[in-house]
């Protein structure tokens, strides 16, 4: 018996050690956006609009036997997350890519609400989710 709670512990370990680090704080909600609302993904180099409201942030890192944290899936997982918060940009602060240290890409991303239209401002393209 005391062999069957072991093997289940070890398990359940590393089930839960398979997954991202995700960090969040959020400090304002709006209303969710529907799926077709456009949301900007901006890259580090490229700037917020001034009058953009700052709602939170994000950030992604790695376990050590993470997966599923890609460029592109850390992205649309942001994606997500705005639009479930009212955000419809995206704003990559900070990103490290693979290494020998680790597999994922690890990003620091804010979020943040803007008035004006988020077509004009250069961004990354995604496929829709």
């Amino acid at each position: 018996m005391r062999k069957l709670y072991f093997l289940s512990f070890l398990f359940s370990l590393f089930l839960s050690s398979c997954g991202a680090v995700i960090n969040e704080s959020i400090s304002k909600n709006y209303s969710y956006l529907p799926i077709d609302a456009k949301i900007a993904i901006l890259e580090v180099k490229n700037n917020v609009p001034v009058n953009a409201e700052k709602l939170g942030f994000i950030s992604f890192g790695d376990s050590g036997f993470s997966t599923d944290c890609d460029y592109y899936s850390n992205l649309s997982k942001a994606r997500k997350r705005a639009r479930e918060i009212g955000a419809n940009i995206v704003k990559i602060n900070h990103l490290d890519e693979p290494s020998i240290v680790s597999s994922c890409y690890r990003m620091n991303i804010s979020f943040y609400k803007y008035d004006g239209d988020v077509s004009q401002l250069p961004q990354i393209s995604l496929q829709q989710n």
